[in-house]
């Protein structure tokens, strides 16, 4: 069976705006290290793989919103495509205390491959998608682990990141803000500020309106908590887009 490095759903849905999420499966190709880079399944199914829970908020914001949802279909371990091409962590040798084994000795021909393979046709159908649609706003879905190895916990149930255009992001902070029982960031647990990455590609370079999430991923590990929350977040982005 042809390996497809994403997964696109809903194309047709008439909202102007596009649902991605970067790291969105644990999935390493078969033509990558023979489907293997050396961890074991509790390491692999860990926040350093993919983002616990951010597939099923995409899916169902999608759906709520009634836009087209643009999954990756690889691990992180395997390419970052949230990392523009030169950036030093777009294959990581070393995540949160943990050695990556079939990363360790990769080479410029390897990291061409997994290029090849998976990083750009990625952003090809994210540039497809949004050049079919009318200036469309982009709304990027991650999730967060608790907690680092060695670090504090992190407190917030919703991160808003932006870089420096944060037009709807700044509208979309202001609707969160209205629920006090809901703890939001602005620009944490990380930073919007990272050139190259999927924002930068497709939202800043066009001056397209775009926010990226974070949700803590105790939150939505489970396809109830996915629902929740994704109904919890359709009328503050409808706020915020309104308002744009």
């Amino acid at each position: 069976m042809k390996y497809f490095p994403f997964v696109t759903s809903g194309e047709n849905r008439p909202a102007n705006i596009i649902i991605l999420c970067d790291h969105a499966a644990n999935t390493v190709p078969t033509e990558i290290a023979g489907g293997d880079l050396g961890l074991p399944a509790e390491d692999m199914n860990r926040h350093i793989a993919y983002d616990i829970g951010a597939a099923g908020v995409s899916e169902h914001l999608g759906r709520m919103l009634d836009a087209p949802v643009i999954c990756s279909n690889f691990s992180r371990l395997v390419i970052d495509p949230n990392r523009g091409a030169d950036d030093p962590t777009l294959l990581m040798r070393l995540y949160d205390g943990t050695l990556i084994p079939a990363n360790r000795y990769a080479d410029a021909e390897e990291l061409e491959k997994r290029m090849a393979l998976c990083h750009r046709p990625y952003h090809s159908e994210v540039a497809r998608l949004v050049r079919q649609k009318d200036r469309p706003v982009l709304i990027s879905v991650h999730s967060f682990t608790p907690q680092l190895r060695g670090r504090p916990p992190r407190p917030w149930e919703i991160g808003v990141l932006s870089n420096d255009d944060r037009r709807l992001s700044e509208h979309l902070l202001a609707e969160l803000a209205r629920d006090t029982s809901v703890t939001t960031g602005d620009n944490v647990p990380y930073t919007g500020y990272l050139t190259g990455d999927t924002m930068d590609q497709h939202a800043l370079q066009n001056g397209l309106f775009h926010t990226l999430l974070e949700l803590r991923q105790d939150l939505i590990a489970t396809p109830e908590g996915q629902e929740k929350w994704a109904s919890y977040l359709v009328p503050h982005l409808q706020a915020a887009i309104s308002r744009l």
